[in-house]
Parts: structure tokens; sequence; C-alpha cells
């Protein structure tokens, strides 16, 4: 095994082409969480004749655009604020609160804390509970939240542990927020591969609490993170209006635009999308589960945690035997309260998934 500090990342092929050999297009990537399918089929059939796009500005309010992610996710496109991926919109939102002090539930994504930092606030972590699967306890979650703090941070389903927060248990969380001038803001980069993607997202709660701001892209589920086309949900439209003020014009482009329209339209392959992460997410779930060497944790999400119960075996290890047969995992001993003893993976095609199974179940 070759010994390194380096931790590795969905993006990051061209280090482990450095530190392996193995070349970048050669690796299979069960770390990025990209839907397997690549870009819709329909968009892959009409972008190209929309290029002339480029030679125009885009309409600076996405008017267009906005429509049609309203009739998506079925909310008033005024709700809908525009952004060059989701981590602008993140990064807008706190320099507009300017949160002193955040509580973010992990482990999760660390792009959160970083912009709480940069804004010259402060993180505390609320740590979700192994023996409790990693599924949020709502009442002792609640009981924690004081006037003291001012955003709630929670990614839904979580990365990387892919458990879900209810749409109820969201209205429990934004009553007590409410009651204590608390901002919720919530990730659901991963919502749209959920089987109960209705129950889970708290879009149509911005109906209702004007206290909370909903993060979206067009990176995982529509398999374009080179697109750099996300969108934010609320009902606070004095929110809306400040970051729409704030933002610089016209940073999503004009193919940008029309790929966003073209995608969000493309029902057949949603369809299909959600067909084959719902039985491969099962399928892998039961294998993992049947086998004493590993934890599996319920999955909502387009990957699955494993906690690795053989003491033989490490993350660092299992990452190290799957790239040596070009597959990319991610070793979850960087994220808050992990150790190297979490995998993460995601679903991919039935073939490979296979490949990554026989290569980390073997004896």
């Amino acid at each position: 095994m070759i010994q390194h500090k380096d931790h590795f990342h969905g993006s990051d092929l061209e280090k482990i082409e450095h530190i392996y050999g193995v070349k970048k297009e050669e690796i299979i990537s069960f770390s990025a969480n990209v839907n397997p399918l690549g870009v819709s089929s329909l968009l892959r059939e009409t972008l190209a004749s929309h290029i002339d796009a480029i030679t125009s500005y885009p309409d600076r309010e996405y008017t267009s655009l906005r429509n049609c992610i309203g009739a998506y996710v079925d909310i008033d496109p005024d709700s809908i604020i525009m952004g060059n991926g989701s981590t602008e919109l993140i990064s807008l939102f706190i320099q507009i609160e300017h949160p002193k002090k955040a509580l973010i539930v992990g482990p999760t994504y660390s792009e959160y804390e970083r912009e709480i930092a940069l804004g010259g606030g402060t993180s505390l972590y609320y740590p979700l509970k192994e023996e409790q699967n990693f599924i949020l306890d709502v009442q002792d979650f609640t009981a924690q939240l004081n006037e003291s703090i001012d955003l709630v941070v929670i990614c839904n389903p979580n990365n990387p542990t892919s458990g879900s927060v209810s749409q109820k248990t969201m209205r429990k969380i934004l009553d007590v927020c409410k009651q204590n001038d608390i901002f919720v803001m919530v990730d659901e980069t991963y919502v749209e591969f959920a089987d109960n993607c209705s129950e889970i997202t708290s879009i149509p709660l911005t109906a209702y609490y004007n206290n909370i701001i909903i993060l979206r892209g067009t990176s995982k589920f529509f398999a374009a993170p080179g697109l750099r086309l996300g969108y934010a949900v609320t009902g606070n439209r004095d929110l809306a209006k400040t970051i729409n003020t704030r933002k610089n014009p016209w940073t999503i482009n004009s193919l940008a635009v029309i790929a966003g329209e073209i995608m969000f339209r493309d029902s057949s392959y949603m369809i299909q999308t959600r067909k084959l992460i719902s039985g491969e997410r099962s399928r892998i779930y039961e294998m993992f589960s049947r086998d004493s060497r590993f934890k599996a944790y319920p999955p909502s999400g387009n990957f699955m945690m494993v906690r690795i119960l053989d003491d033989t075996l490490t993350s660092g290890q299992l990452f190290d035997r799957a790239i040596r047969e070009h597959m990319m995992i991610r070793d979850c001993s960087t994220f808050p309260f992990l150790d190297n003893k979490y995998i993460r993976f995601c679903f991919m095609m039935p073939e490979q998934n296979d490949q990554l199974l026989s290569c980390l179940l073997k004896a």
C-alpha cells in the first residue's frame, strides 16, 4: 500500500494519476456521486443546435429558466434564485446573513464551515450518532437550539451518511428555529435521487416559512458539474431581492440557461435515473447488510456509507485496493466524527457496481 498524506475527493483524478500511475481516463469514480447515465440524452441531442445563443447576453433575470424550474419543483418562480452552481449561492447567502454562530449537522460537506469562516463566523457541529445509524434525533437536536445561534445548516440527504430528514421533521426544526430567530439553510443536492423525494424535500415549506433557504443544482442528478448551474428556493422575498441585487450579472452563461431548460423538461431521463438508482441502492445495501465485516447505513441518496467492522481493514486499505483495480471510493476519515473505519461510494451502472462489490467484498 502506498503511504501518503493525501485524501482524495471525487474531482481529484489528476492526483490519483500522479501518485498511483493509473490514467485518470481509466478510473471509475465511485467518489463523485454523479448520475452514471451521464448528461440528459435530450440535452446531448439538442444543445449543439443552440450554439448561436452565445452571441447574445442571457436574460439577466433568467425568467424563462426560472419558470422552467418552477414547473419542475412546483413552486412560484419568484421564489427561485439562480446561481453559478450552489457554491455561489451559499457564499452570497452567508455574506448577506453574516451568521456569527452556525450549527451544522455533521458529519457533512466541509464547504459550509469554510464559507461561514470566510464571513467571520464560527461553526459548531451537532454530531449525528452512529448508534442511531446517523439519523437525526429531532427532539435532542431542537433542544440544543437557542438565541445564540444564527444559522442551522442541514444537508438532506446528508453527505456522506446518505440519511435524510423528512419534511414533517423539518417542520419541527423550522418551528423551533423561528422561535429563536434562526435561519435554516438546507442543501438538497441529492434529494432528487431519493425514492420518497416528495416526503423529504423542504421546497413546499417555503410557502409557510420565511426562515429557510434551499439549495439545489445540476451537478449530481443531471450529471453536469461542469455546467455550474445552481438555484436556491426561499419564501423570503426580501432575502431573494438582496441576493439578486448583490449578485454579479450574467453569472450563468447563455448555453447553461438553454441546457437547464432542456434538462428540467427531460422527464424520461428523470424516470430512468430514479429506476436505476433505486434498484442498485436496494441491491447493494442488501449485499453489504449480509456481510458481517461491514455495517451499511440505510441510504436515501445515490451513495452509501459503510462502516468497516473487520479489525484487519481500514478505509485507506480499501481505497488502495479499489484504486489498484481502477476504481475510486471515498475514504471518509477526513469527515468530522468519522475515522478510518468508514467509506462512501456512489451507485454506478450495474456492471460497474458488480466490479466494485467484487473488489470490496472479497475475502
